[in-house]
């Protein structure tokens, strides 16, 4: 069974009580229909277990399948920088079908963010550095699709791209 290489840390994107017995940690990629499907899902596993779930959230953009993953992604990432990475997360998701630079400047602008900061923050070294750090964390994790979740530190292979999949395997782990 893969596991997840590298433990979660102090900058890695959380939601969720820290203290929780159960760590959800998926990688994803914001042009991925089924990241697509899992996103609603994991925002009522989220709403649904409160405290006794963390959710964690990894950059793991396909670029060659995905060709817009990477810019959506640095976007996220510019986002964080403001504070927004939540909220700019769910809106890519939201608005999945069009991820041209022109959205997600709009997105930006309609979430409140100094678009002149936003705009340097997209193109930095360091926004492209914390999706390639995030991407190689995945790589020696024995990812090579998305979504891809681990759970405690396990892969989790019985995600189905339902809800019940994965409540199921929460449950499963809390319980124990």
């Amino acid at each position: 069974m893969a596991t997840l290489k590298t433990p979660v840390h102090e900058n890695d994107h959380k939601l969720g009580n820290p203290a929780s017995p159960v760590v959800l940690v998926e990688y994803g990629d914001y042009q991925c229909p089924h990241c697509g499907i899992a996103h609603p899902l994991i925002k009522r596993l989220i709403s649904s277990f409160g405290d006794e779930l963390l959710f964690v959230f990894r950059n793991f953009p396909l670029q060659e399948s995905h060709p817009q993953a990477m810019i959506a992604a640095l976007a996220a990432e510019a986002a964080a920088s403001q504070g927004k990475f939540w909220e700019m997360h769910d809106v890519i998701f939201e608005h999945q079908r069009d991820m041209s630079g022109g959205a997600l400047l709009h997105h930006a602008d309609a979430l409140g963010l100094d678009l002149q900061q936003f705009a340097r923050d997209w193109k930095s070294r360091e926004v492209f550095s914390r999706v390639e750090q995030d991407f190689e964390s995945g790589m020696r994790s024995g990812v090579n699709g998305t979504p891809a979740f681990f759970i405690n530190g396990s892969r989790l292979d019985s995600y189905n791209a339902t809800y019940e999949s994965l409540a199921d395997a929460v449950r499963g782990i809390h319980h124990v």
